[in-house]
């Protein structure tokens, strides 16, 4: 599997990428073949883009060499963090000296033959999307900052709902404090933990 098909240019391998397992990897399958990407050069993860600790990409950029060709169908089968792909960008074309295309995006296509201006482009706009991907992100931890004081404001709690103490309740706090009653047993019957228990009967006594 993934036997290399060596030409005076170098490789051309094609990196498919989809999330879980249940995701159809079709179209992009479709991509790299009309891009003549050779099925036995295509690496391809079920996996989270999180990050880039996957095992066929991994793979795919260890075997690279220069001239070699990196295709993704677009920007984000590559990953989803673009601090990530600006340090995995980096490696494949100035340490690996290989190229990316990325076919969605044709100003992203550095490969050889294309004159400095156009290699100078290329890292331009990834430098551009990872600039407008952060900012997005800053805005979406803004909004929800916001969105929360919001809620408080109005009285809305966030967390986990808090357990009902019970009918129970204050007989077993006075019990327990009188020492006929185990916080064990007082967990028991409230239906909960003895910790939560001692946790309710001491922020009382504070």
């Amino acid at each position: 599997m993934n036997k290399k098909t060596i030409s005076a240019n170098g490789v051309t391998y094609g990196y498919v990428r989809v999330s879980t397992r249940d995701q159809n990897e079709a179209r992009q399958m479709v991509a790299m073949k009309q891009f003549g990407v050779p099925d036995s050069c295509i690496f391809m993860d079920k996996q989270s883009g999180k990050d880039f600790n996957r095992p066929e990409y991994l793979k795919l950029v260890h075997g690279l060499h220069p001239n070699d060709v990196l295709v993704v169908k677009s920007i984000d089968r590559l990953g989803r963090n673009y601090e990530d792909i600006l340090e995995q960008w980096r490696i494949i074309t100035k340490e690996k000296q290989a190229a990316i295309v990325v076919l969605d995006m044709p100003l992203l296509d550095t490969r050889q033959g294309r004159d400095l201006t156009g290699t100078l482009i290329a890292d331009i706009v990834l430098q551009l999307l990872s600039y407008v991907a952060e900012t997005e992100r800053a805005f979406i931890r803004q909004r929800q900052a916001e969105g929360i004081a919001a809620a408080k404001a109005r009285g809305q709690r966030f967390g986990r709902p808090q357990k009902e103490r019970g009918d129970e309740y204050i007989a077993c706090v006075e019990q327990w404090r009188s020492g006929v009653l185990s916080a064990a047993e007082a967990g028991r019957r409230l239906g909960v933990s003895h910790n939560t228990f001692l946790k309710w009967a001491r922020s009382e006594a504070q």
